[in-house]
C-alpha cells in the first residue's frame, strides 16, 4: 500500500509543478501580450504621425507652386526696374511712348502698394491702349487717376496713377515675381 500511496503522492507532486509550470509560463506569455499590444499601439501612432507628416509635406510643395503663381500677380521691390522695362515694352507695343515720373511705396505693412506716376505719348489710339494694356495687366494693378489731353505737338498724352499690389524685398531668388 504504501506504493501506491507513494505513486499518488508523485503523481500530485508532479501535477502541482506542472500547473505551477504551467501558470508561470501563461504569465509570462500573457505579459508578453500586454508588452505586444503595447508596442503595435506605439507604432500604429508612429506610422499615424508619419502619414501625417507626408500629408502635411505633400500639401506645402502644392501650395508653394501655388504661392509662386499669386507672387506673380505682385511686383517685388527687388523687380521695380524690370517692371518698369515691362510697362515701357507694353507702350512700345501698341506704338506709344511709356516715361516714368516716380515711384514710391505706400499702402499697409499687410498690404503694401507701389504708386508710380506714368506719361503715356503718343496717338490718341495708341494711347488708350496703351493704358487699357497697362491696366489689365497681369498684376494686381489699379488706375487711380488718368487724364488725357492732346500735347502742342499734334499728339496726346495721359498722365496716370498706378497703383500696384507689392511684395516686401526678399533675398530669396525664387520668391522674387517675374516679368510676363
Amino acid at each position: 500500500m504504501r506504493s501506491s500511496l507513494t505513486h499518488f503522492l508523485i503523481a500530485i507532486l508532479v501535477a502541482v509543478v506542472a500547473l505551477a509550470v504551467y501558470g508561470a509560463g501563461y504569465i509570462a506569455v500573457s505579459n508578453k501580450s500586454v508588452e505586444v499590444a503595447s508596442l503595435q499601439g506605439q507604432i500604429t501612432a508612429a506610422s499615424a504621425a508619419m502619414s501625417r507628416t507626408a500629408a502635411a509635406r505633400a500639401a506645402l510643395a502644392e501650395i508653394a507652386g501655388d504661392e509662386a503663381n499669386v507672387r506673380s500677380y505682385f511686383v517685388s521691390e527687388n523687380n521695380v526696374v524690370a517692371f518698369i522695362n515691362d510697362l515701357e515694352a507694353r507702350g512700345l507695343a501698341q506704338k506709344a511712348t511709356v516715361s516714368v515720373l516716380s515711384v514710391a511705396t505706400g499702402g499697409t505693412p499687410t498690404r503694401p502698394t507701389l504708386t508710380l506716376a506714368l506719361t503715356v505719348k503718343g496717338s490718341f489710339d495708341a494711347v488708350m491702349r496703351t493704358i487699357g494694356v497697362i491696366e489689365y495687366a497681369p498684376y494686381d494693378a489699379e488706375v487711380s487717376a488718368l487724364s488725357v489731353g492732346q500735347d502742342p505737338k499734334n499728339g496726346w498724352q495721359a498722365t496716370l496713377t498706378l497703383v500696384v499690389g507689392s511684395v516686401p524685398a526678399t533675398n530669396d531668388s525664387t520668391a522674387a515675381t517675374s516679368t510676363p
